[in-house]
């Protein structure tokens, strides 16, 4: 697995454990359908949550969450759609970013609710 991808990985356990910490509960990782994929998706009270992980190693480029571009929010957009209905789901739904940057020795986690909306 390239490096890259193994930081990807660590930033989206992270992501979980922080977002247990807080009282999400995760309903699935990695979840894949039709080509789209949605990196954590969580149910906290009665708000299905839809999290995009982006993890970065350095800022020289910019913000992680400046990496979910448009493209990437419309398969998001999809594969939420897809997941509702073949999950028959009916609570209110949310979108998340977490932004990780990993520093030689430490994850900063910045936790992006309502990061963008889908009307």
């Amino acid at each position: 697995m390239a490096g890259h991808n193994d930081l990807g990985k660590l930033g989206e356990a992270k992501a979980v454990e922080y977002l247990e910490a807080k009282g999400y509960v995760i309903l699935e990782r990695n979840w894949v359908k039709q080509g789209k994929e949605i990196d954590i998706v969580a149910l906290l009270d009665n708000v299905l949550v839809f999290v995009e992980v982006k993890t970065r190693s350095s800022l020289e480029y910019g913000l992680p969450q400046e990496f979910v571009k448009h493209h990437k929010i419309k398969h998001l957009l999809t594969a939420a759609d897809i997941y509702i209905t073949m999950h028959d789901r009916e609570e209110e739904v949310r979108f998340d970013i977490i932004a990780v940057y990993a520093n030689e020795e430490s994850f900063e986690l910045e936790h992006l609710e309502d990061a963008f909306y889908f009307f």
